[in-house]
């Protein structure tokens, strides 16, 4: 098995994908709107993914956030809203917005559990700063570290409760950065002590079984790398200090925040210790490779995925969508329009 999760490049496995795959191992598999068509083709390609591997607990994962981060989309699938109206609700009853938050993410769940999909992009536990990029903005769950900590924690339960696996990003944080890290690096310079608040959801939710790196430079601890190829800010912040010892990824390698060759840009994230790549856009030149140049995936690396797709069969007896839905509806409403 390489340590690599891989995007397709259309709605079916082409025959060159099929091979490929079947030879490479990847660890698992991303979606994207270009793969999507409907409920019937959606859990056709990834039941077709499973098979190829055979393997039930293949990581299948998503971005399926909310707002305008949303790859299964209306009107075949409900639309949810962004975090920030969670991180409002909070601001007027607490309770209720990690209520409304659990019960959106279940309804999440339900919803790519019945398309086969294992693992959502969710939460973010990005701790919003005024003046940032507005690539977070409403995409994240608050400004105070704690409030994002209660309503990710929420996310993470709702997705178990309906058999998905959550993702909490961007480890160590993204809200200071005043630049889309899509199209070019963030540089954060904010000493020790201003970025504790940044650490505190992730230290929070460190039990989470999977987490993704962020593709952003923090002087105060690798003035030269972003995170995602900083040995030492994996080492140090997410393993020792964070105290993160889930299955940890890489975002997307093709944001233009990073810098050289996709597979040299894989093989990096690996060598600074993430244990998989994340390589979005299913080119077969970048897709080759990137498995010519990883190793296969270490022990350790395995065991932390073995662990982290363990939570998908943990599915409780779900309510019905519509009930789900009902319930967050009738929680949100407490905000004023």
């Amino acid at each position: 098995m390489k340590p690599v999760i891989f995007g397709l490049s259309s709605e079916t496995i082409t025959p060159d994908e099929r091979a490929f795959f079947a030879e490479a191992q990847p660890a698992g598999y991303i979606l994207f709107r270009r793969n999507i068509a409907g409920r019937d083709q959606l859990r056709a390609l990834t039941d077709d993914l499973r098979a190829l591997h055979g393997r039930d607990d293949l990581l299948i994962m998503i971005d399926q956030e909310g707002g305008r981060v949303a790859r299964m989309q209306a009107p075949v699938w409900p639309s949810f809203p962004p975090g920030a109206v969670f991180d409002r609700l909070y601001d007027l009853a607490p309770s209720s917005a990690i209520a409304a938050a659990r019960a959106n993410a279940h309804a999440i769940a339900v919803t790519l559990a019945e398309a086969g999909i294992t693992v959502d992009a969710l939460p973010l536990l990005d701790v919003r700063q005024d003046g940032a990029s507005d690539i977070m903005g409403d995409r994240t769950l608050g400004a105070e570290p704690m409030r994002v900590a209660a309503l990710g924690r929420a996310v993470i339960e709702g997705l178990a409760q309906g058999g998905v696996v959550g993702i909490v990003k961007h480890m160590p944080g993204h809200g200071r950065a005043m630049v889309d890290s899509h199209h070019e690096l963030p540089i954060v310079t904010a000493d020790e002590d201003a970025l504790t608040t940044d650490l505190a959801p992730f230290q929070a939710l460190k039990d989470a079984p999977i987490g993704m790196t962020a593709h952003v430079v923090y002087t105060a601890w690798d003035p030269d790398l972003p995170a995602s190829l900083s040995a030492s800010v994996i080492d140090m912040v997410i393993r020792q200090r964070i105290g993160f010892d889930g299955l940890l990824m890489s975002d997307d390698l093709d944001m233009k925040a990073l810098k050289g060759s996709i597979p040299e840009l894989a093989a990096g994230v690996v060598a600074a210790g993430c244990d998989l790549a994340l390589n979005c856009w299913g080119r077969m030149d970048d897709m080759i490779g990137i498995a010519n140049l990883l190793p296969d995936i270490s022990a350790e690396s395995k065991a932390r995925l073995d662990r982290a797709m363990a939570h998908a069969s943990l599915v409780q007896e779900s309510p019905p969508l519509d009930q789900l839905l009902a319930t967050r509806d009738t929680l949100l409403a407490l905000v004023p329009a």
